[in-house]
């Protein structure tokens, strides 16, 4: 064989140069997804980060229609007494067999309201308030004081800290979560409650609303005027 020869020999199977960009179109797919997945990650933070609301210009806009009245009711109770309350939610959720970094939340959140104690006036019979001939004297039966619904203040309630675990964090991305928030709300508003009935707030009600009657009756040219509660008025 002279030094002019060439030898050739058959390339290898398959097309090296096609090969290549295949791995390279499914690194750059992979490095597409990852980064979607952080933007969506970054945004839900986003509001975290103080004064990018304004750098970046974003509004607010309420478009709610007007309220609607749907009734009207006449209230006959005198309320004498309100509390203010605060407690601690430490809310747990835990998935059986199933590790809490990756199912699982935990929520800290501070709830505050208040409870009202009332004495519902309109329910005194006609024998419940019995007045002397001489107009100085008079006693008055009234029914015992009640606890309303607890009133859980928005802009005295908040969450301190929420963990949640990984599948918990990804379905959030893509759905909205209330039922979360209702649960510790419903959680502030019964431990409140429980409060309620052994803070006295009634005792506490039904003193007011005798002194008040006392003072209203006085003012009337009543000498005497004595109180009662009870469920039985007759």
């Amino acid at each position: 064989m002279t030094s002019s020869d060439v030898t050739t020999e058959p390339a290898p199977h398959g097309d090296p140069k096609r090969t290549a960009p295949t791995s390279r179109g499914w690194l750059k797919v992979l490095g597409a997804a990852a980064a979607v997945l952080a933007l969506l990650f970054a945004g839900s933070r986003l509001s975290l980060l103080p004064g990018l609301d304004d750098f970046l210009g974003e509004e607010t806009r309420d478009r709610s229609g007007p309220a609607v009245l749907k009734s009207i009711q006449d209230m006959s109770s005198y309320k004498a007494a309100s509390g203010n309350f605060q407690v601690v939610v430490d809310l747990e959720k835990d998935t059986k067999f199933v590790p809490d970094v990756l199912r699982g939340t935990r929520t800290l959140f501070v709830g505050a309201g208040t409870v009202d104690a009332s004495v519902d006036l309109g329910k005194v019979t006609e024998g419940g308030v019995v007045v002397d001939e001489d107009r100085t004297t008079a006693d008055i039966r009234l029914p015992r004081a009640v606890l309303g619904d607890p009133a859980l203040d928005p802009d005295r309630s908040y969450a301190v800290s929420k963990q949640r675990g990984l599948l918990d964090r990804l379905g959030d991305l893509f759905s909205d979560n209330p039922s979360s928030e209702q649960a510790v709300n419903k959680l502030a508003v019964r431990h409140i409650a429980e409060a309620a009935k052994e803070s006295g707030l009634t005792a506490r009600a039904e003193k007011n609303t005798a002194d008040m009657l006392k003072g209203l009756l006085g003012s009337l040219g009543f000498e005497r005027v004595t109180v009662h509660y009870g469920d039985d008025q007759g």
